[in-house]
């Protein structure tokens, strides 16, 4: 891949100079982007929204809490004014955009990041997911933009945050990832809405002094709705402080060299003119950041997927597997650092709530083997882990929680920490009474990951979008239409794309 970068080197204000490159970049300032980076932005799209109706249809609390008070909130002017999911009617538009990213996350089942550029040597390996683009589209609403200005300001988010999470991991300083989203939200939404550099600048500045959330929201034995709405809370303060900032409130400004603020507080430069990092961004070409980020396939934690293509594979090598969990006598997935520690949690070895259990490996894993000896059956589509699968009775099923118990939960040291983040380094073993010791083998890069060269990820994504979306619409193909090809999408399109038929 190649593109021509714009730098914003570590001795510049960088927060400014992130306003001014964003106004020039959706100007078309810069070089031609390639076709396929905004193909991918589509999809990543167009995942978000079967991941978000789904989450409203079915009644998530988070969501239907912050849907609820969008609609408190409404607005008569369409120019100030945004809808929700699923709605023609008009609220403030922190307001939609908090309710739309939350529903878009409650899943946890959207696209992620790694923060991984070893080409660049930006490897600090933050965190992040594709749960922005109700910004972008609150936006184009209100200014008339059509698709093809709509998914170039979604290329542009993804690519801010994307970078950020190269260059500065804040989950090192127990800060939530979000903060990057935030970030670029409130970067691209003001250069949307008209702001100047400057007022970018400033709204950058209240969002990194003011709503910095820590991972205190992602603590405890069961998981609540703030690890869920966390994004959702970030892109709400992204969109009020771009309107504070307009209407003329002054932030900090230079923040990201801020000695006081979280990058030079936790990483001090090397002088008091630096910030702990230079930014690359791309202007054109193919190698944007969102060439580089992954596709869920289904309702599980991303670190999962590589012993999620590991139990496939040997399923589908030694289908014998399938005749009875009874002679499954032990289950090993040997993984790397974080994921040993973030979903092979002792803590997680009971979860009891939906946010716990598809941060549990041993839930995931017991959950598809599970599916799999019931249906006599193996294959990602076939297996695909839904909403259901993680209802009260699920979470419960005593075939899966015998399951849970056999499973062994190790980290493979050096060996699979030094291939993360380029992969998923993941071996899945069973011991089997008939069988004997049955081994994946070393799986690095599994279905949905960028660097999976199997071809089947448009079949599968179209898949889990019917899944999902129909339990939200009577018509999951239409709506699979009306979110496809948005770059042909005029402004009037664009107003009324959130005008849809929803069950809720």
């Amino acid at each position: 891949m190649s593109s021509t970068f714009h730098t914003l080197s570590r001795h510049q204000n960088q927060a400014l100079g992130l306003g001014q490159f964003a106004i020039d970049f959706l100007a078309k300032r810069f070089g031609e982007i390639d076709a396929a980076v905004y193909e991918r932005v589509g999809l990543f799209h167009l995942d978000s929204i079967a991941c978000g109706v789904s989450a409203i249809a079915c009644g998530t609390n988070a969501p239907t809490v912050l849907r609820d008070e969008a609609f408190e909130y409404r607005r008569d002017d369409p120019t100030r004014g945004a809808p929700c999911f699923g709605s023609n009617v008009l609220v403030a538009p922190e307001k939609a955009v908090a309710a739309n990213c939350s529903a878009v996350r409650e899943w946890d089942a959207n696209g992620t990041n790694f923060g991984y550029n070893p080409a660049r040597g930006d490897t600090a390996g933050e965190f992040g997911h594709n749960d922005f683009y109700p910004v972008v589209v609150a936006a184009a609403q209100q200014r008339g933009l059509d698709g093809a200005q709509l998914l170039r300001g979604m290329i542009l988010l993804d690519e801010i945050r994307g970078r950020l999470a190269e260059v500065f991991a804040l989950h090192r300083y127990k800060i939530d990832h979000v903060v990057h989203g935030a970030i670029a939200s409130a970067v691209v939404y003001g250069a949307m809405m008209g702001a100047s550099a400057e007022q970018i600048e400033s709204a950058v500045g209240l969002v990194v002094s003011h709503y910095v959330p820590f991972r205190a929201i992602r603590a405890g034995r069961q998981l609540s709705d703030s690890k869920g709405a966390s994004a959702a809370l970030a892109a709400e303060t992204a969109v009020l402080s771009v309107h504070r900032a307009m209407r003329g409130f002054v932030g900090p400004r230079d923040v990201l060299r801020n000695p006081q603020a979280l990058f030079c507080l936790f990483e001090p430069p090397a002088s008091a003119e630096e910030s702990p990092f230079d930014l690359h961004l791309a202007e054109g070409g193919d190698d944007f950041a969102v060439m580089g980020m992954h596709f869920k396939l289904g309702l599980y934690e991303h670190q999962s997927a590589g012993a999620i293509e590991g139990l496939i594979r040997l399923l589908v090598e030694h289908p014998a597997v399938l005749n009875d969990a009874e002679q499954i006598t032990a289950l090993r997935i040997t993984i790397y650092e974080p994921a040993f520690s973030i979903i092979g949690d002792p803590a997680k070895r009971d979860p009891r709530t939906r946010q716990s259990a598809d941060h549990s490996m041993v839930y995931i894993i017991a959950t598809l083997l599970r599916k799999a000896i019931e249906r006599k059956q193996a294959g990602w589509s076939e297996l695909m882990l839904l909403p259901e699968d993680y209802d009260e009775a699920r979470l419960h099923d005593p075939i899966t929680r015998k399951l849970m118990q056999r499973i062994e939960f190790r980290h493979g040291g050096a060996e699979y920490d030094e291939k993360y983040p380029d992969g998923i380094p993941t071996t899945l073993e069973i011991e089997h009474r008939e069988l004997g010791s049955l081994s994946s083998g070393l799986v690095m890069y599994p279905e949905g990951h960028a660097r999976s060269s199997s071809g089947n990820l448009p079949e599968l994504l179209r898949a889990k979008f019917q899944r999902l979306a129909a339990l939200a619409s009577a018509d999951p193909d239409e709506l699979y239409e009306r979110f496809s090809n948005l770059a042909s999408r005029s402004a009037e399109q664009i107003a009324g794309l959130y005008d849809f038929d929803l069950i809720v």
